[in-house]
């Protein structure tokens, strides 16, 4: 069975829109695109390698993969190690308003979103991969679809964007089994679910 991993660019504050341009995503009037490019080094790079490096298919938001879609397919050097992938590699994108997805082996799924992505996770290859795309993420992580994070965490504060787990969201622990931090100070953890989130009391016993 194919694990589902999720990973995501994120301020102290929890923002992931719009990381890596002005004009990537302007929704509710978003005007700080493009925060995380000034933290890019050399570790981030071996990290993303990594990643890309596992994966069997991706699965992406409509707006995700449109923005994608509009860049990595012009990227054509079969030694890059994302676009390489992103334009060989499956991809589904989750959408309730695309008929078709023109980039080279997509899927457009607009059914059922646990019974579409269990199905997928039941199918050949050992790592699904969400990159952004943060409504399908919390949608995913709500219905306990996740079973990795990778979460970049930026020294930025950017005081609103959309986030990553708004409030609402069931409570569900996860283990740390790996960290680092870049040169830039970019703090990399990544986590495995564990299962509902456990509670306790520090109060004094009789």
């Amino acid at each position: 069975m194919a694990k589902l991993t999720l990973t995501t660019f994120m301020t102290l504050d929890g923002v992931m829109q719009a990381p890596g341009g002005p004009d990537e995503d302007r929704t509710d009037g978003f005007a700080y695109g493009g925060w995380s490019v000034p933290f890019v080094d050399e570790e981030f790079g071996r990290f993303m390698d990594g990643v890309f490096g596992r994966v069997d298919a991706f699965l992406l938001g409509r707006r995700t993969y449109e923005i994608f879609a509009a860049y990595w397919p012009h990227v054509t050097d079969e030694n890059d190690p994302v676009a390489s992938r992103l334009n060989a590699l499956p991809k589904y994108v989750v959408s309730r308003t695309l008929d078709k997805a023109g980039w080279n082996n997509s899927t457009v799924l607009g059914g059922d979103l646990a019974e579409d992505v269990g199905r997928l996770k039941q199918g050949p290859g050992e790592e699904i991969q969400v990159h952004g795309s943060a409504r399908l993420a919390q949608s995913l992580i709500a219905l306990g679809l996740v079973d990795e994070l990778n979460l970049l965490v930026y020294p930025v504060f950017l005081g609103k964007g959309r986030r990553l787990f708004p409030e609402g969201g069931s409570p569900t622990a996860f283990e740390l089994t790996g960290h680092r931090t870049t040169s830039t100070g970019v703090a990399i953890h990544t986590y495995r679910a564990a299962g509902p989130a456990r509670f306790g009391t520090f109060a004094l016993g009789e």
